[in-house]
């Protein structure tokens, strides 16, 4: 029993940070998300009774299996499929991971449909979500199509990812500038355990259901402007609760700090961008088509930027006949 699946990354303009149960994952609050076209993770999972124990091969990398967060997953899948057989694993990221490219949303999503698959299991969108979102918490958005809503549930049942809009509603561009791919030092999983700690954390709680109405008002006008100011207030405003907790979180580089500063520059020139950040350095610049090429001409100029990834409203994860091994 074999399977395949490609998944995308997705980018939050609204982001969930802490969580109601560690244990299921379910959010301190929903988020909005789209999901982007070339941050990929394709995986090919294999249940077979020949094999001893399980095998999780990362870009060519095997990795240990203490305590691994994918064997954990399988273990699910298992269980549901009421299978006892071990799995082979073999997954390939097309960008860096554990730099705020969200490689677990891909990952977990793409392990989720091609573990289900290969163990004979027949899911509904919503039992994806639900069961990727175990793995990692914002892998339930990269499941459904396009624009994505998080449902803030307060049971398992009832928090899951749904597409809001298709791929081609809007026509915008995530242009991710890759500052450095080198892993960051504490894990978003570790990192939220710290959300209590900032004294700001109740008052982000507080607003954060009014932010997402706003968000999902603006996304169904199509404003570019107010989506972008939203978009980056909201990103600042994560990393004001990350700097504040204790132990406290900095994930960004000087490379990342100076398109900060820049995109708040190119703004005043009449160039219309914004940047969202994810725990990490590296920065999302979301911008309408018509301006992708003059936003990447001024990245190429930036001797901190290592690569250059433009991404658009993509599907979620689908299964693809091409296995890995």
């Amino acid at each position: 029993m074999k399977a395949t699946s490609i998944a995308p990354s997705n980018i939050a303009f609204i982001k969930y940070w802490g969580k109601k149960d560690e244990i299921l994952r379910l959010p301190e609050n929903g988020s909005i998300s789209m999901n982007l076209s070339n941050l990929l993770t394709t995986t090919t999972v294999e249940f077979n009774h020949t094999y001893k124990s399980d095998s999780i091969t990362i870009n060519g990398i095997q990795e240990p299996n203490d305590g691994n967060r994918a064997i954990k997953h399988l273990d699910r899948i298992r269980k549901l499929a009421s299978l006892s057989q071990k799995a082979k694993v073999v997954t390939i990221n097309n960008f860096p991971s554990s730099t705020g490219l969200s490689s677990s949303s891909s990952g977990f999503a793409a392990l989720t449909l091609a573990g289900t698959k290969a163990a004979g299991l027949e899911l509904s969108e919503k039992e994806l979500s639900i069961l990727a979102r175990q793995g990692s918490g914002s892998a339930c958005r990269s499941i459904p199509d396009g624009f994505v809503e998080w449902l803030d549930g307060d049971t398992s049942e009832s928090s899951y990812a749904r597409s809001l809009y298709p791929t081609d509603y809007w026509v915008i561009a995530d242009v991710v500038a890759i500052v450095s791919e080198g892993k960051k030092d504490i894990s978003s999983a570790e990192g939220q355990k710290l959300v209590n700690s900032s004294p700001f954390f109740s008052v982000r709680r507080s607003h954060m259901a009014e932010k997402i109405k706003k968000m999902k008002e603006i996304l169904k006008e199509k404003n570019f402007r107010d989506f972008g100011e939203l978009l980056e207030a909201e990103a600042l405003e994560l990393h004001a609760i990350m700097l504040t907790s204790t132990p406290s979180l900095i994930y960004w580089t000087p490379g990342t700090f100076k398109i900060m500063k820049l995109v708040k520059k190119w703004r005043t020139e009449g160039l219309s961008v914004y940047f969202t950040i994810n725990t990490g350095q590296d920065i999302h610049l979301i911008c309408e088509k018509k301006n992708i090429k003059k936003i990447v001409v001024k990245l190429k100029d930036i001797k901190e930027v290592k690569n250059i990834i433009v991404n658009y409203p993509t599907i979620g994860a689908r299964l693809n006949p091409n296995h890995l091994f």
